[in-house]
C-alpha cells in the first residue's frame, strides 16, 4: 500500500473582477464553465446588469487617476502586466489549451503572443501623441496644437471562443484602450471566462489602479447593452457582438450606443476569421483617443 495518500483536487473558485477587487455576482449566481470537449472545468460567476453598473462606477472613478498618470508611467505598469502574465504561463497556457480545444504547445505560443502584445502597447503609450497629435500651421502670430486625450470609459465585448481569442483576442482589445488613458469594463467571452478571469488575478497583483480595468462574467446578452446604454460609457468596443449574440444584437447594441453619442468599435462581421496572431497596427490605440487643440500666441 503507497504511503502517499490520494488527496483531491482544490477546485478553484472564480469571481468577476470590479474596482480592484474580487466580488461575488450581485445575483449570487454561477454557471457551469466547460472545455471543447464539454467536460467541467469550473464555476464562474454569471454576472447581471447590477455588477455591470457597479463596474461602470469603478471605472468612472478610476478614469482622472489614470488619465492623468504620465504615458511613460502608464507604459511602466502595463509592462508590469507582462512580467507578471509571464510568472503566470503555465496556467494560462492550460486555461488557453481548455478553451480552444488545441494542444499544449500552440496554447503556449498564444500565451507568448499575449504577452508579446502587451508589451507592444506597453510601449506605445508615450509615442502615440507623437502620430496623432502635432503643431498646425495657422494663419496668423499663434501656436496651435493638437495633442490627444482618452476618451473615458470604454465597453468592451471580449471576442468569444476560437482559435486565440480567449486570451490574445482579450489583450488585443483591452490593452490599446487602458494604454491611451482610458478604463474598461470587459463582459468577458461567455464561453470561455477563465483566462479572462485569471487575467483579473493578474492585474490586482500588478501596478495597474483598482477600477482601471474590471472584468465581469455572464451572458453577454445580460451585460453587453448595459453598457451600450450606460449615460457613464463613452465608447463600446463590439469586437465579440456577433460571435456571441448575433448579428441582429450587435446592431441593437450599435443603436443602443448612438443614443448617448457613445464612440462605437463595430465587429467583424465574419468574426471566427479574424487572426489575432497578426500584427495589430495602430487602429485600436487611436479608437479611444480625443483631439484637444490648444491656441497660443506666440508673442514678439
Amino acid at each position: 500500500m503507497s504511503d502517499v495518500a490520494t488527496r483531491l483536487d482544490v477546485l478553484k473558485t472564480y469571481k468577476l473582477y470590479v474596482g480592484g477587487k474580487f466580488p461575488r455576482s450581485e445575483s449570487g449566481r454561477v454557471y457551469e464553465v466547460t472545455d471543447a470537449k464539454g467536460q467541467w472545468l469550473a464555476n464562474a460567476p454569471l454576472g447581471t446588469r447590477k455588477d455591470a453598473r457597479d463596474a461602470v462606477l469603478a471605472a468612472r472613478a478610476a478614469v482622472k487617476g489614470w488619465a492623468g498618470t504620465t504615458a511613460y508611467n502608464r507604459g511602466q505598469v502595463l509592462y508590469r502586466v507582462a512580467e507578471m502574465l509571464q510568472g503566470r504561463r503555465e496556467q494560462f497556457a492550460a486555461e488557453v489549451s481548455a478553451a480552444e480545444g488545441i494542444g499544449p504547445k500552440k496554447a503556449a505560443a498564444l500565451v507568448d503572443a499575449a504577452i508579446d502584445r502587451w508589451i507592444w502597447y506597453a510601449g506605445w503609450t508615450d509615442k502615440v501623441a507623437q502620430i496623432t497629435g502635432g503643431a498646425n500651421p495657422v494663419a496668423g502670430p499663434f501656436f496651435n496644437l493638437s495633442t490627444p486625450e482618452p476618451t473615458g470609459v470604454v465597453g468592451i465585448v471580449a471576442p468569444q471562443a476560437g482559435y486565440g481569442h480567449s486570451l490574445l483576442g482579450l489583450v488585443s482589445v483591452i490593452a490599446p484602450a487602458i494604454a491611451t488613458g482610458n478604463t474598461v469594463v470587459v463582459a468577458a467571452a461567455a464561453d470561455a471566462p477563465l483566462p479572462a478571469l485569471s487575467l483579473g488575478e493578474v492585474l490586482a497583483t500588478s501596478d495597474v489602479p483598482g477600477g482601471v480595468v474590471n472584468i465581469i462574467s455572464g451572458r453577454t446578452a445580460d451585460i453587453a447593452p448595459t453598457l451600450a446604454s450606460h449615460q457613464d460609457v463613452n465608447a463600446v468596443d463590439l469586437t465579440g457582438a456577433i460571435a456571441a449574440d448575433g448579428p441582429g444584437a450587435a446592431q441593437a447594441l450599435e443603436a443602443a450606443a448612438a443614443d448617448t453619442l457613445k464612440r462605437v468599435v463595430r465587429p467583424e462581421l465574419d468574426p471566427f476569421a479574424q487572426d489575432w496572431t497578426n500584427a495589430p497596427g495602430t487602429d485600436r490605440l487611436l479608437s479611444f483617443l480625443e483631439t484637444k487643440t490648444v491656441w497660443h500666441p506666440m508673442g514678439i
